[in-house]
């Protein structure tokens, strides 16, 4: 998985994760990131492997090689691959974990109820097709 670049596993039935992996795709300009529904065999599978139930994800994932990052992790290594003026939102590292965590797990919980749930999965345009995976 390294050899093209870090993979985010996301809900592609959550609305506000859909509008995230969005945002990823218009400013992602290097082409760092590629993107797994966790509804897919690749996002699943990832999930698996780290022991995330994929029936209640309860988190987001960022998939570097053999390793993930989870939680705000996963978000500040979003912002920090995405480069200027994002990646000055990684600054959200002297926070300590567990108070991002906490605000992170909260959000995620919560997901369909405070951003909507989607009756399919989101695909992206057809020029950012080639991103998924």
């Amino acid at each position: 998985m390294t050899d093209f670049g870090p993979i985010i596993v996301f809900d592609a039935e959550c609305v506000l994760c859909s509008a995230n992996a969005q945002f990823i795709l218009r400013h992602d300009k290097r082409r760092h990131f590629r993107l797994a529904a966790m509804q897919g065999a690749v996002g699943s599978a990832i999930y698996r492997r780290h022991g995330i139930d994929t029936a209640d994800p309860d988190t987001m994932v960022v998939a570097i090689g053999d390793r993930v990052l989870r939680d705000s992790d996963a978000v500040i290594a979003i912002w920090a691959g995405l480069g200027w003026p994002w990646r000055a939102l990684a600054a959200a590292r002297i926070v300590p974990r567990p108070l991002r965590d906490a605000v992170y797990r909260a959000v995620a919980r919560n997901r369909y109820r405070l951003f909507g749930r989607r009756d399919t999965c989101w695909l992206p345009a057809p020029e950012y097709r080639d991103r998924l995976v």
